[in-house]
């Protein structure tokens, strides 16, 4: 092989040279981890079962329940693993060190994705059709959401104050539901395509036999009727029992494989179940740790982080106030948590090689090249962003590099063009030290979204050694 001349050696030494996560791992490691995050996937179809799923595999790995670990704490700190469940919909799971004076290592996820949701009032009748009136939930492109199967999943309080547990669309042998589209043959509306297709549109078509046929007896709204009848022989439900009900409309599409050399992972939810995922996992499996960690998988975040189950409560603190009382630790709560480095973990936009247009290039994350690193998000002169800082971006830069981990950097799209936030900025503004990194997606916000599995498998790396050891 010809000697480099001087020129290429600078240009070896100066210039950047991301590789590719593909060239370094080993493939069938790749997929097994795959495999396991598809499982968590098919399980995890909203926020509730999400957190139910990750309390779950955290169990089997000795985390215990906050209420428990209060009724009788074990007389050494180090070495304690547990979690909080904040009403069914948001957790934090804790492993402790000797001591949480020197901060926590902290990764922080959302586990509910862009859906579609029953309105308090949902159900009526027309033209023989049993419909569901709806609200969308996120940032969604309504377009993507007609002629496609679509399930039902959630929860419904009883007037005795019993849940009910509905998930309908899931097994092979259930029905689906449908939005459906309009045929192109009358289909003559020109212009703008959220125009075209707005939210008054997005109508659930669940039922078109009537109660009851060939009899004298009239029934009012009969379809409507015999679908009310359906839901109350199986769950024991009235229409007003609707109005207590978290239900959501996703579509019934099951985790695949994408590509013929299976490179890709196509899913709903990805965004951000995959970062919650591979989160739950580093603090699960990681072999031991230099600081306190924490894993926050949150709520509410594709709306803003509000409510009591979003970013904005602090149900987290409430673990180390007590701890802090417990083991009379002296060290004041707000320097905990300033001495706290997080990674906020929510996906970057890939580019995509049919919209390249909106991306700088230089600056967009790409496929199967690591864990992205956002520095900051925001619109319009990063407008709402955290912006990290130069010294944290440093101290984590270094840290990978010299751990042999792959990471990227990406932006939100090209100034003016692209814009969008995350749970960030509300941890930065407890005085955390916090810098966005996640998975790259193409197709976010669809349906069916789609990562690269070595991206998945290099982010629970990345999540994992920063729990591990990072300082």
């Amino acid at each position: 092989m010809p000697e480099k001349n001087k020129y290429e050696k600078l240009h070896e030494k100066l210039r950047r040279n991301p590789k590719s996560v593909w060239a370094d791992r080993d493939l069938q490691t790749i997929d097994s981890f795959n495999v396991q995050y598809a499982k968590y996937l098919e399980k995890s179809t909203t926020e509730r079962r999400s957190v139910d799923e990750a309390i779950e595999l955290a169990k089997t790995k000795g985390f215990i329940d906050y209420e428990d670990f209060l009724k009788n704490p074990p007389k050494s700190l180090s070495g304690t693993k547990l979690y909080v469940n904040n009403r069914g919909k948001s957790v934090a799971f804790y492993r402790f060190a000797d001591d949480v004076k020197d901060g926590m290592n902290m990764v922080a996820a959302h586990v509910d994705a862009p859906r579609i949701d029953f309105k308090t009032t949902p159900l009526y009748e027309d033209s023989e059709f049993a419909m569901v009136s709806t609200h969308y939930y996120g940032g969604i492109k309504k377009y993507q959401w007609f002629s496609i199967p679509l399930a039902l999943d959630g929860v419904v309080i009883k007037s005795d104050g019993e849940k009910v547990d509905i998930r309908i669309g899931f097994d092979d042998a259930d029905p689906v539901f449908v939005i459906s589209d309009l045929l192109p043959h009358l289909d003559r509306k020109k212009g703008d395509v959220n125009e075209a297709f707005n939210a008054n549109t997005l109508n659930l078509i669940i039922g078109s036999r009537a109660i009851t046929y060939n009899t004298e007896d009239k029934a009012k709204d009969p379809v409507l009727l015999n679908i009310l009848n359906l839901l109350y022989e199986k769950y024991a439900i009235t229409e007003e029992d609707l109005f207590s009900a978290e239900i959501e409309i996703i579509p019934a599409l099951k985790p695949r494989d994408v590509g013929l050399d299976r490179s890709m992972l196509g899913a709903y939810g990805h965004d951000d179940r995959v970062c919650s995922y591979t989160g739950l996992k580093a603090i699960m499996d990681a072999e031991k740790i230099d600081r306190t960690a924490c894993v926050l998988l949150l709520d509410k975040e594709e709306i803003g982080s509000d409510g009591s189950t979003g970013a904005k409560c602090h149900f987290w603190k409430k673990v180390l106030n007590a701890v802090k009382d417990i083991y009379k630790l002296d060290t004041p709560l707000e320097v905990i948590i300033e001495r706290s480095t997080m990674l906020s973990g929510d996906v970057a936009p890939a580019i995509n090689p049919n919209f390249k247009e909106v991306h700088d290039v230089k600056n967009a994350t790409k496929l199967g090249y690591g864990m992205a690193f956002v520095k900051y998000t925001g619109v319009r002169g990063k407008g709402g962003a955290n912006d990290a800082d130069a010294e944290t971006l440093g101290a984590l830069r270094n840290f990978y590099n010299a751990n042999n981990v792959k990471w990227q950097n990406g932006e939100m799209g090209k100034v003016d063009i692209g814009g969008g936030g995350t749970v960030a900025k509300f941890y930065a503004q407890e005085g955390i030290k916090v810098v966005d990194a996640g998975v790259p997606v193409i197709g976010m916000h669809s349906p069916f979204e789609v990562v690269s599995k070595a991206d998945v498998y290099e982010t629970y790396l990345a999540y994992k050694t920063f729990i591990q050891s990072f300082k």
